[in-house]
C-alpha cells in the first residue's frame, strides 16, 4: 500500500511536480534516431513530461528540440520548413536554430535587431545507441551523457525499438521489475511442465540498493537441478536491465545470449513511451538482423504488430485480440506477444493506479524498493542534491544475466563474471 499523497508524488511528472523535477535531472530518451533519418527531414512532434515539443535535424545533422509553439503568435512549429540550419515557422517566417535562437525574422524591417532578442525554449540533445536523448533540467546541473553498456555496444550487436503505452509510466515500470509474473502472464505453453519458470512459480527475491538504483535477484528452486537465478538491475529513474542468456523452457544457453531491458519515459501523466533495447552478451558475437526481428515478434512488437506512432495493433480498443480458446488450451492469457500481455494488464488498471488500495506481498520486494528510491529522489532534488544514478560512473559497468547455478553456490559468486559489462 502507498499513501495517496505519495502516489501522487511519484506518478505526476509535469513541470514543477516533484517527480517531474527528478526526471528533469537525467538525460532521457526523446525519440529514436530513425525518426529524424537525415538532415532537413520533416520535423517530428514530441510530447515529453507533459510538454509539447517539436524535434528536427538541421542541415548539419544536429538535433534541436524546441517548444512546439512559435514565440511570435504560438503557431505550431510541426508545420515548419526545415531548411538552411533552422526550423522556419510557416505563419510569418520566423526561423529558429537548434539552440532556440531566432536567426531570421523576414516580416520585420531589414534594419531591425528584434530577432536577436527572441529565443524559444530549447532542450539540449545528444545521440547515442540509436536514441536521441535530451536533458530538460537546470543547465548548471546538467550531468554527463548516458553511458549504459547497451549504448557502447556497436550497432551490429544492438537493437532498439519503441512502443507507446496508454498508462502512467510507473505501472508500466513496475510490471517490468516484477519477476514472478512471468510464471503466469508469460506462460505461453501450458503443456510445458519443465519450463524453468513454471517449475518454480514463487521465486525467492533479494533486493540490494546501489548508488544507481538497485540489484534484484529472483532465485527459483529447481530441486536437484540447482537454482535458476535471474539477476536484474534497476537504474534510476526508470530503466531495467535483465539477462536473456538461458532458454526458459530447456535451461540450455540461448542461441544468441543477450542483455535486455526497457526505459519507461513519461509522455504525460497518463501515457508513456517504452524504449526496448537488447544487445549481444558477447562482444565477439554480433546479433543477426533476422534474429532481432524474431525477438521483436516474440514480444509482440515486430513490424507486422505495429501501427503508426509506435502503437500496437493489439490494443485496448480490440481487447488485445484475446483468444479465449487459446487461453483455455495453450497459453495463460490467450494474448499473443510477451509485451502485449504486459500492456493488456497495465493499460486496463486505469490510467494511474490507486496504490492506496493494494495489498503487497513478499513477491513485490523490488516494487517496494523502487517506490522508496523514487520518493527518496524527490526529496533529494527538493533539497538541492543530485538523485541516484545521475553520475554514469555508478552504473557503466553493470548488466543483468540469468543462469542455473548449483545448489550452495551464492549468486554473488556464481554470477560475478556475467554481471560485469564487457563493452
Amino acid at each position: 500500500m502507498l499513501k495517496r499523497e505519495d502516489n501522487e508524488r511519484i506518478t505526476r511528472t509535469g513541470p514543477g511536480t516533484p517527480m517531474g523535477e527528478v526526471f528533469r535531472r537525467y538525460w532521457i530518451p526523446a525519440l529514436l534516431s530513425e525518426e529524424l533519418p537525415e538532415p532537413d527531414c520533416p520535423p517530428v512532434r514530441v510530447r515529453l513530461l507533459g510538454e509539447d515539443l517539436v524535434a528536427f535535424r538541421d542541415s548539419d545533422g544536429r538535433v534541436g528540440l524546441l517548444d512546439a509553439y512559435c514565440p511570435h503568435r504560438r503557431a505550431h512549429l510541426f508545420w515548419g520548413r526545415n531548411e538552411e540550419c533552422g526550423l522556419r515557422c510557416v505563419y510569418h517566417g520566423w526561423k529558429f536554430d537548434v539552440t532556440g535562437q531566432c536567426v531570421d525574422m523576414p516580416n520585420e524591417p531589414p534594419e531591425s535587431n528584434f530577432k536577436h532578442k527572441v529565443k524559444t525554449v530549447a532542450y539540449p540533445c545528444w545521440e547515442g545507441g540509436g536514441v536521441i536523448w535530451t536533458y530538460m533540467g537546470p543547465r548548471d546541473e546538467q550531468p554527463p551523457y548516458p553511458d549504459y553498456e547497451w549504448i557502447r555496444a556497436p550497432e551490429t550487436h544492438r537493437f532498439v525499438s519503441k512502443t507507446f503505452e496508454d498508462c502512467n509510466y510507473l505501472q508500466a515500470l513496475e510490471g517490468g521489475i516484477d519477476t514472478s509474473h512471468s510464471s503466469f502472464a508469460h506462460n505461453n505453453n501450458l503443456q510445458d511442465k519443465k519450463a524453468l519458470r513454471t517449475r518454480a512459480t514463487a521465486p525467492k527475491l533479494e533486493v540490494h540498493k546501489r548508488p544507481y538504483g538497485f540489484t534484484y535477484v529472483g532465485i527459483r528452486d529447481l530441486g536437484s537441478d540447482g537454482n535458476y537465478v535471474r539477476a536484474y538491475q534497476f537504474i534510476m529513474p526508470a530503466q531495467q536491465m535483465r539477462g536473456y542468456m538461458t532458454n526458459w523452457s530447456t535451461g540450455e544457453p540461448e542461441r544468441y545470449p543477450s542483455v535486455n531491458g526497457h526505459i519507461w519515459v513519461p509522455v504525460d501523466d497518463e501515457h508513456c513511451c517504452v524504449y526496448n533495447w537488447f544487445y549481444s552478451a558477447d562482444p565477439q558475437r554480433p546479433l543477426p538482423r533476422k534474429y532481432c526481428l524474431e525477438h521483436e515478434a516474440l514480444f509482440g512488437r515486430g513490424p507486422e504488430d505495429m501501427l503508426p506512432g509506435y502503437r500496437l495493433k493489439r490494443n485496448k480498443s480490440n481487447d488485445y485480440l484475446i483468444d479465449r480458446e487459446v487461453q483455455r488450451t495453450k497459453t495463460f492469457t490467450g494474448i499473443s506477444g510477451i509485451n502485449t500481455q504486459d500492456f493488456a494488464l497495465q493499460e486496463t488498471m486505469l490510467p494511474i493506479v490507486d496504490r492506496s488500495k493494494e495489498r503487497l506481498g513478499s513477491a513485490d520486494a523490488a516494487i517496494i524498493v523502487a517506490r522508496q528510491l523514487l520518493l527518496e529522489a524527490t526529496r533529494e532534488v527538493e533539497s538541492g542534491k543530485p538523485p541516484r544514478g545521475v553520475d554514469p560512473r555508478t552504473y557503466r559497468n553493470v548488466r543483468g544475466c540469468d543462469r542455473i547455478l548449483p545448489k550452495g553456490v551464492p549468486w554473488q559468486e556464481g554470477l560475478k563474471e556475467e554481471l560485469a559489462a564487457k563493452f
